[in-house]
C-alpha cells in the first residue's frame, strides 16, 4: 500500500542509525518515541485508503458498501400470486381455463404463490376459499367455499404487481452501509450478482517464541500460546481480513524468510509478536532492515507496549510489530494497527471516551499509562493482575483509560479506549 507520506517524520528512527550494517543489531537511538496521541495519528495518517472494489454477493457480509444497491429492473418484474389458488376473472362461477391463456370474464385458472398471473386476472382466489363443483350441464366449475370471506375475491386482491417493492434505477440499498445478509438478498432481488465494496486490509500474522506451547501445561521455561486463540479475531473486529497464520523460530533468518514478499503473500499488513526489543535476542528490526524497510513507529512513549514498532517495506507493505508480553501487545494493536487498519479501511479513527478516575494514580514521567478500568459507581479504576505479561486484569476490564504522565487525580475526567469486543 503506497504511503501517504513519502519520507518518516523527524521524530522517526531512521533505518540507517537504528542497524548499523557492519552488525545488523539496533544501534544507539536517535529520537525519542512518539508519545500515545503522536503514535495514534502517526499510524492513522501514513497511509491512504485502499481502493473500492467488486466482489461476489456471497464475500459481501460484513463488508462496507461502496457504491449504492440499484434496481436494474422493477421488482418485482412480472405480475404474480401471492397465494396458492386460481386467478379469476369476472364473478364466480368460473369456468377453468387452460393455463398460460388470457383469461376472460367468467373464467378462472390454477396459479401457485410467485406464478405469474395470466392477462385478464382480476383477483386471486385463495385454495381454501374456492372448491371445484359442477354446473347444471355436468362441466366443471370453480365456486366459493363456505370459508370464503365475505366479499371475496375483491379486485386486485392477493397479486402482486409489478415494481411493487422498487422501480428499475430505483436505489435499494444506500453505500457507507456495513452489508449484512438481508443486503445481500436485496442485491441478488435488485439483479446484481457483485457488489462494489470498500477496501479491506488482508493481514497476515507472525508469531514468535520458542518457548510457547499450543496446548496442555507448560513445563518450567514454556508458556502456553495466548496469540493465536485470540489475535485473528481481534484483528477482525477492528476491521481486518486474516489471511494467514504462522509461528516462527526465534532466529532473524526465520523472520527474515516469513517477512520477504511473495506471490503466495498478498497481505497489505504483517502483525507480528515477539523481538521488538532492543536486546541482542531481539531480532525484529534487523529483519525489517534488511528487506529494505524503513521505521515509521519505533518506540511509543507508553506502558505497557513501549516497544510497539510499525514498519513499511519498499513494495508498500506494511508491519505492526507488538511486543511479546500479552497486555502489552494488545495495548500496542490498539494504540497502531486499530487505527492503521481503520484508515486503510476508508474508516474513521477509532474514537476514544472520557471516564472519571475512581481513585489517585502517580505520575509516570514521560509516558502514558494504559490501564484496564472497571467501573464501580461510575468511577473508573483499574483493575487488578494488570502488567505486561498479565491478561487477567484486561478480561475483566470495561476498557483502558489513558493515565497522562503527571498521573490523575480521584474525580479527574481521562481518557479512555473501548474494548473492540464491547462496541456495540
Amino acid at each position: 500500500m503506497p504511503s501517504a507520506e513519502p519520507a518518516p517524520a523527524p521524530s522517526v528512527f531512521p533505518a540507517s542509525s537504528v542497524f548499523p550494517a557492519a552488525s545488523g543489531l539496533p544501534g544507539p537511538r536517535v529520537s525519542l518515541p512518539y508519545s500515545w496521541d503522536e503514535a495514534r495519528a502517526r499510524a492513522y495518517d501514513c497511509v491512504v485508503p485502499l481502493p473500492a472494489h467488486s466482489v461476489s454477493l456471497d464475500q459481501g457480509i460484513g463488508r462496507i458498501l461502496a457504491q449504492d444497491i440499484t434496481a436494474l429492473q422493477d421488482i418485482p418484474h412480472y405480475a404474480s400470486s401471492a397465494m396458492d389458488g386460481w386467478s379469476v376473472a369476472g364473478s364466480p362461477p368460473w369456468i377453468l381455463a387452460e393455463t398460460g391463456h388470457r383469461l376472460s370474464s367468467g373464467q378462472a385458472a390454477p396459479v401457485v404463490t410467485g406464478g405469474l398471473i395470466p392477462a385478464g386476472t382480476k383477483a386471486v382466489l385463495r385454495s381454501e376459499s374456492g372448491q371445484l363443483s359442477r354446473d347444471a350441464d355436468g362441466l366443471p366449475v370453480l365456486v366459493l367455499s363456505e370459508s370464503a370471506r365475505p366479499g371475496e375475491p375483491k379486485g386486485g386482491q392477493h397479486i402482486r404487481r409489478p415494481a411493487e417493492e422498487a422501480r428499475a434505477g430505483e436505489v435499494m440499498v444506500r453505500s457507507g452501509q456495513t452489508l449484512n445478509p438481508v443486503h445481500i438478498a436485496v442485491a441478488a432481488l435488485a439483479g446484481l450478482d457483485e457488489v462494489q465494496v470498500l477496501g479491506q486490509p488482508s493481514v497476515k500474522l507472525i508469531f514468535t517464541g520458542d518457548e510457547v506451547v499450543s496446548a496442555g501445561l507448560p513445563e518450567p521455561g514454556q508458556v502456553r500460546d495466548t496469540f493465536s486463540p485470540q489475535l485473528a479475531a481481534v484483528v477482525r473486529m477492528l476491521g481486518g481480513a486474516v489471511l494467514e497464520q504462522q509461528r516462527v523460530a526465534d532466529s532473524l533468518a526465520a523472520m527474515t524468510a516469513a517477512l520477504e514478499d511473495s506471490v503466495d503473500d498478498p497481505a497489505d499488513v504483517i502483525i507480528t509478536t515477539g523481538a521488538t526489543g532492543r536486546s541482542s535476542a531481539d531480532f525484529l528490526r534487523a529483519a525489517v532492515a534488511g528487506l529494505g524497510g524503513t521505521m515509521v513507529i519505533d518506540g511509543i512513549a507508553m506502558r505497557p507496549g513501549h516497544p510497539t514498532l510499525l514498519a513499511e517495506f519498499p513494495d508498500g507493505r506494511l508491519l505492526v510489530g507488538l511486543p511479546g508480553n500479552p497486555l502489552a501487545a494488545m495495548m500496542g494493536l490498539l494504540t497502531v494497527a486499530a487505527p492503521l487498519l481503520a484508515r486503510l479501511g476508508s474508516r474513521e479513527l477509532p474514537v476514544t471516551g472520557e471516564v472519571f478516575c475512581g481513585s489517585p494514580i502517580g505520575e509516570s514521567p514521560g509516558r502514558t499509562r494504559l490501564l484496564p478500568y472497571r467501573l464501580v459507581y461510575g468511577l473508573a479504576s483499574p483493575t487488578k493482575f494488570a502488567d505486561s505479561g498479565m491478561l487477567r486484569g484486561l478480561a475483566a476490564a470495561d476498557g483502558v483509560m489513558l493515565v497522562p504522565p503527571h498521573g490523575a487525580k480521584m474525580g479527574e475526567a481521562i481518557t479512555a479506549i473501548p474494548l473492540p469486543w464491547q462496541r456495540p
